[in-house]
């Protein structure tokens, strides 16, 4: 299965192997399940199969367990997907539940989780980022939040992308004149900062504004996000005219342009979302046995942007079973809005809304809509979906022709899954950064990027194997990232199921950073991953690379090999990536203290910290038990910090 969520068509192997099967293979799997059935309840709950190695081949769920596992049974009635997974079955686990409800929700829950091979599986489902209008300061400030509501205040979104977010909140700043800035630069300013001259903060922080005119100013807001944005606006336009009529044109003036920033949010549609003020909308188009889901968040009449999705499945799925697990799978873990909009009807469909209404704790609609506005909206999505992925299976195609170039270059026995390609990055032997980046048949998979923040000298080592070095020092920079990430590889995943363990590594340089790697893979008992080096040309002459692989001679590809030019772009595109990641460093130790970004690091217990520990520096390198020694330091805000500081791993 290729990291995109697409199958792959089998390969000679697999299909020598399924010739192979004989019908001892389905007998054993029937007879292990009619085993179970024995003493399997008829409630509702959760079964899994499991194969001989313990991992989960499926996981399914029924009103009753009896009832619905008999049918497996009688392989010969069901598909041929349904079949290769009962002929690997070695044992089944089951759990019961109160409810179907409770049955399906856990379903879904287990299958993101497990990720069982033979369901439909959402991949690649990131959080989405929200803003928050924060509940723990007289002055809330207002931010762009992703992950755990930890922080008290309100929640608004889900946007689909952190530039949407900007957008708005850039709009709601001109519009309500909230601060943005933390609660310690808040506490330390002395005069207005630059977001007051350009009018998009009413500088509360110098008392600029009354308590009870910014709290009017926050209600304002809270409105306008919770889809009153008529109301909102209609009392600002008569503010506006009282102040016109009562020549304070100046005011009026202010009314005017808060009127306007509002306009620009609603005007910064790409659909016609009339009558929608909360909804989801939720597109599928399959084609060749490959499906894409484009979801369009709709809030306070607002167009929060729009997401795609290439979830993984047999071919042989149907499209409303691929929804149906797409929609149980993608609400795990967010709650849905009250009406959600299919383009396809689902199976079960009151069962998955009453899951869902259970889920968001109030009623939740699921309505595949069939004319009207709603369905106009449901094809301008659907066509999003039907381009999304014919521009998907074309790279796709190309990706994977490139991929098999690749393998032909460096002898590989096979088409590699995933290339991993590191580089360094440090201005004089400071804010030292290594990157990495991934690629497979989909191209770049940037969420599996990574970030390592070299540890010099007075840093010290976490590892005994990692070697402390010199600032400035490539071959060890090198080989602490190649450490780092490969012993939390065998520690984390030794048996390689996962999926993350590459089938190339790429070394941005010559032959000695490629001796590094092959020392550090010894040393870490590695023999069987393919690496090699790519050096630069005379003159840093792009087409001009020599490539280092153990036991051959350097090499050169063609000025106008494609496969050239694919490698020379996933180099610069590990270069990109370290350089961007130190230069934000950089700029991060140049610009201020690293804990006014830590959450809840208030201006007192940021003045504990320093006083204790003598520096920023200091609190990086302390303990979470000499955090947790500090005066007015709890044991969360000492997690938290330590936290902070130790996220590169």
């Amino acid at each position: 299965m290729s990291d995109s969520g697409f199958i792959d068509p089998p390969t000679g192997t697999e299909r020598a192997r399924r010739r192979r099967r004989t019908e001892p293979d389905i007998e054993r799997g029937v007879s292990v399940i009619r085993e179970h059935l024995r003493t399997m309840p008829s409630a509702p709950g959760v079964y899994r199969m499991l194969d001989e190695d313990g991992d989960v081949l499926y996981v399914g769920k029924a009103r009753s367990l009896k009832k619905r596992v008999i049918n497996y049974t009688h392989p010969a009635k069901l598909p041929n997907r349904i079949f290769r997974m009962i002929s690997e079955t070695a044992r089944m686990e089951v759990v019961t539940t109160h409810t179907e409800v409770e049955a399906l929700l856990l379903e879904s829950n287990l299958i993101k989780r497990l990720k069982p091979r033979y369901n439909v599986l959402l991949r690649d489902d990131k959080s989405f980022p929200h803003i928050l209008m924060t509940g723990d300061h007289t002055y809330p400030q207002i931010v762009k939040h992703r992950g755990a509501r930890s922080r008290k205040g309100d929640y608004f979104g889900p946007f689909a992308s952190a530039g949407a977010v900007n957008r708005t909140i850039a709009a709601l700043q001109r519009a309500f004149l909230l601060r943005n800035c933390t609660d310690s630069v808040f506490s330390a300013r002395t005069r207005p900062c630059l977001q007051y001259q350009i009018k998009r903060c009413s500088a509360p922080c110098v008392g600029f504004v009354e308590q009870a005119e910014y709290a009017e100013l926050v209600d304002e807001a809270r409105r306008f996000l919770t889809g009153r944005s008529h109301d909102v606006q209609q009392q600002l336009a008569v503010k506006m005219q009282e102040a016109a009529e009562a020549l304070e044109f100046e005011t009026a003036a202010i009314y005017r342009n808060r009127i306007r920033a509002l306009t620009a949010i609603q005007a910064h549609q790409d659909i016609n979302v009339d009558g929608i003020e909360e909804a989801d909308v939720i597109a599928l188009h399959g084609e060749g046995g490959h499906s894409c889901i484009q979801v369009f968040f709709f809030r306070a009449g607002s167009n929060f942007g729009n997401r795609a999705y290439f979830p993984s499945h047999d071919k042989e799925t149907e499209d409303g079973d691929v929804l149906s697990a797409f929609l149980g799978q993608f609400y795990d873990d967010k709650p849905p809005p009250w009406l959600i909009l299919i383009s396809h009807p689902v199976p079960e469909a009151s069962l998955m809304a009453e899951a869902l209404s259970t889920r968001a704790g109030r009623k939740v609609v699921l309505l595949a809509p069939q004319r009207g506005s709603k369905r106009k909206l449901m094809e301008h999505a659907t066509l999003n979906a039907r381009e999304a992925l014919g521009r998907r299976m074309a790279e796709s195609a190309s990706q994977r022709r490139l991929l098999e170039g690749v393998a032909q270059v460096f002898g590989l026995e096979a088409t590699p899954e995933r290339v991993e390609v590191y580089d360094n990055s440090h201005t004089g032997g400071t804010n030292s950064v290594g990157g990495m980046i991934v690629a497979g048949p989909e191209g770049f998979i940037k969420a599996a990027y990574r970030k390592f923040n070299i540890r010099n000298v007075d840093d010290g080592a976490q590892d005994d194997r990692v070697d402390e070095l010199e600032a400035g020092d490539d071959y060890a920079m090198m080989r602490q990232v190649l450490i780092r990430r490969f012993a939390r590889a065998l520690k984390e995943d030794p048996e390689r199921k996962s999926g993350t363990w590459p089938d190339l590594v790429l070394i941005d340089g010559g032959a000695a950073h490629l001796a590094v790697a092959h020392e550090v893979f010894a040393e870490l008992g590695i023999d069987d991953l393919a690496v090699a080096s790519i050096a630069k040309g005379p003159d840093r002459d792009a087409g001009r690379e020599r490539f280092f692989m153990a036991g051959r001679e350097p090499f050169m590809l063609e000025r106008r090999d494609p496969v050239l030019y694919f490698l020379q772009r996933l180099r610069d595109e590990a270069h990109r990536f370290a350089i961007e990641t130190h230069r934000a460093r950089r700029t991060k130790a140049l610009g201020g203290n690293p804990l006014d970004e830590i959450s809840g690091i208030g201006a007192r217990r940021k003045k504990a910290l320093l006083h204790h520990f003598g520096s920023a520096r200091g609190v990086a390198r302390a303990g979470l038990a000499d955090l947790n020694a500090v005066d007015g330091i709890s044991t969360a805000v000492a997690k938290r910090v330590y936290d902070f500081f130790h996220d590169d791993g």
